[in-house]
């Protein structure tokens, strides 16, 4: 994802991920919508179909919904996405041999329409396919180790790329994402030894990113705990002075949660994890 602002919505990903955080249920409604999307271009299309008034659902590109036997009807606009390209590196950009010959970018295109803007065919109902936890840490290369904390009010901890969950802890669900998390986002390799103090995330930010790609996670599968995410995170934002989550940590978060939900879903083990 860019950091630039797409030029045709006003929304960088922060300022989505602000509303995710502080409107409740807007994650679910991206998710059960638009889920074979990333969660960032999930909601993206939800804010862009709230603010046209148009129903969230199904989406595809206008020669996608004429093979689905739909028609997108004249005068629909399009929703813009994020979508990655390849370009190829110029020899003047290269600062050594070792660079890669091409390179992925983002950019923002407004070619894609909901179901509600096309007319045709009936389509099947769209279902949200599952999520295993198992399958997601074996998809990441994570482990769960047997919790050996002694002190009763840990619920978890996360080491390299281990994590273990407190068999007292009153959200497993939650405790696990938010640790997955840790891992995944690179907090836990980080704070190893032999990494200056210049180069690691502040603690407080990393709870944050945890917590948020937690909150994510919980929203987008109809688990529990949502209410007590947004408790943490305004509790370890607070120590930020309550600053906005910075444009890089919202694309790092949306990622991350994207990468923890597609590694836990049956269809991304079936075809090998491919979009």
């Amino acid at each position: 994802m860019n950091a630039a602002t797409p030029a045709a919505t006003d929304h960088a990903f922060a300022d989505l991920l602000a509303r995710a955080v502080t409107e409740p249920g807007i994650i679910s409604r991206a998710y059960s919508a638009f889920h074979g999307y990333s969660i960032g271009n999930q909601l993206l299309a939800l804010v862009q179909c709230a603010e046209r008034g148009i129903e969230p659902g199904p989406i595809a590109t206008f020669p996608g919904w004429l093979e689905k036997g739909r028609h997108v009807r004249k005068g629909e606009k399009a929703l813009t996405l994020c979508m990655p390209i390849t370009v190829k590196r110029r020899e003047a950009e290269a600062a050594d041999e070792a660079d890669a010959a091409t390179f992925t970018r983002f950019i923002y295109r407004p070619r894609w329409f909901v179901l509600a803007q096309t007319d045709g065919d009936a389509l099947p109902p769209a279902s949200v396919p599952s999520w295993d936890a198992t399958r997601a840490l074996a998809a990441l290369n994570v482990e769960e180790t047997p919790f050996a904390a002694t002190d009763g009010n840990v619920q978890g901890y996360a080491m390299a790329r281990t994590i273990a969950v407190s068999p007292l802890a009153e959200l497993p669900h939650k405790t696990r994402f938010h640790e997955l998390a840790h891992v995944v986002l690179g907090h836990t390799a980080e704070t190893a030894e032999g990494v200056s103090d210049d180069e690691r995330t502040p603690r407080t930010l990393r709870e944050v990113e945890a917590e948020t790609v937690a909150l994510i996670c919980l929203e987008a599968l109809g688990l529990p705990g949502a209410e007590y995410c947004r408790g943490y995170i305004q509790h370890w934002n607070a120590r930020r002075d309550a600053e906005p989550i910075p444009e890089r940590s919202a694309q790092r978060i949306l990622k991350t949660a994207d990468q923890i939900l597609r590694a836990g879903r049956e269809d991304a083990a079936r075809e090998g994890g491919a979009r």
